[in-house]
């Protein structure tokens, strides 16, 4: 897959089928809509491509927001990768593009810059100086400009529209079942494993412990039956985020513990997926009642991990 930074860098390629967005998330509705594009590129005998922006518009337009992400940038791109995209197209949002005209915007970017043939779009995009633009615009100056546009209604699931703001919210709300559901796969941080105050292996129960980043999406505080992957391995695991009230609140932190096995994992960088949460934050009155509910914990996570042992379909 080319990744391309820049209109100017941008060399033209065969019967271009474009999609436009941010994809954070890469959820099921962009999996079907990349579906879609390449399936189209196929036909046509043409170069499937997204269209992208950098930094996230809401960085520019929003700078106090606090946004959070859902993916990583090099995770985004292995999800285009993996999707067959052939081509992602990296435009750097500034100011002057934003002031960009939906008129301006499709002249210099699709027509000039790109040469779409083939254009799919949510039915409700927007885009250009105060999101005016719609997809009725697009489709009027795509009959002008030789291409076709081609609107994709919202996927839905359990009744609502697969979105990353639904997922955020189920996330930042602790019900990481539900948030899989809508991505297709579990919900997963990254990250190194730092030394903690040992606290863990005291109560029996030892941890490998990650600092959570401060511009991704995480979970709700409380215990969750998670899955730790560590290179080529995979191992069933339980994991708490919070500051540990019970012995006076600290730093946030990602503490993760491995169900069936003892590795020295401190500097390695792990990924934990997050499966189903056994419950929230509490404060013990003592380090032998934390430790009882510990174990309880552990027998919640094991039931949980037993009655969804796969990725959620569509993953």
């Amino acid at each position: 897959m080319k990744i391309t930074r820049g209109l100017a860098a941008h060399q033209r390629v065969p019967h271009p089928v474009l999609t436009i967005g941010n994809f954070d998330g890469q959820h099921l509705g962009h999996r079907e809509l990349l579906r879609d594009v390449v399936r189209r590129a196929n036909e046509a005998g043409g170069t499937p491509m997204v269209l992208t922006f950098d930094p996230h518009p809401v960085k520019v337009l929003a700078p106090h927001a606090d946004l959070r992400f859902l993916t990583m940038p090099d995770e985004k791109l292995a999800y285009f990768r993996d999707a067959g995209i052939a081509e992602v197209l990296v435009l750097e949002f500034t100011t002057a593009f934003a002031a960009l005209t939906p008129d301006q915007f499709m002249q210099q970017v699709l027509r000039d810059g790109v040469g779409v043939k083939d254009l799919f779009v949510g039915e409700h995009f927007a885009f250009g100086k105060g999101r005016v633009g719609r997809t009725a615009d697009l489709v009027r100056f795509g009959l002008e400009a030789g291409f076709q546009v081609h609107p994709v209604q919202p996927l839905r699931a359990d009744g609502e529209v697969v979105s990353s703001t639904r997922i955020r919210q189920r996330i930042q709300g602790g019900d990481v079942h539900g948030a899989s559901r809508y991505l297709g796969r579990y919900y997963s941080l990254i990250g190194v494993v730092v030394t903690g105050e040992q606290r863990g292996q005291t109560l029996g129960w030892p941890t490998a412990n990650l600092k959570l980043p401060p511009d991704r999406v995480i979970p709700a505080d409380g215990v969750y039956a998670t899955k730790t992957l560590w290179g080529t391995r995979t191992f069933e695991s339980v994991s708490y985020i919070g500051t540990r009230p019970t012995f006076g609140a600290g730093e946030r932190l990602l503490e993760v513990s491995l169900l069936d096995a003892q590795e020295n994992l401190y500097g390695q960088t792990i990924r934990v997926e997050f499966v189903e949460r056994v419950r929230g934050d509490q404060t013990f009155h003592s380090a032998e009642e934390l430790s009882a509910c510990i174990e309880r914990d552990v027998r919640q996570a094991r039931q949980a991990l037993k009655a969804d042992p796969q990725p959620v379909p569509g993953s």
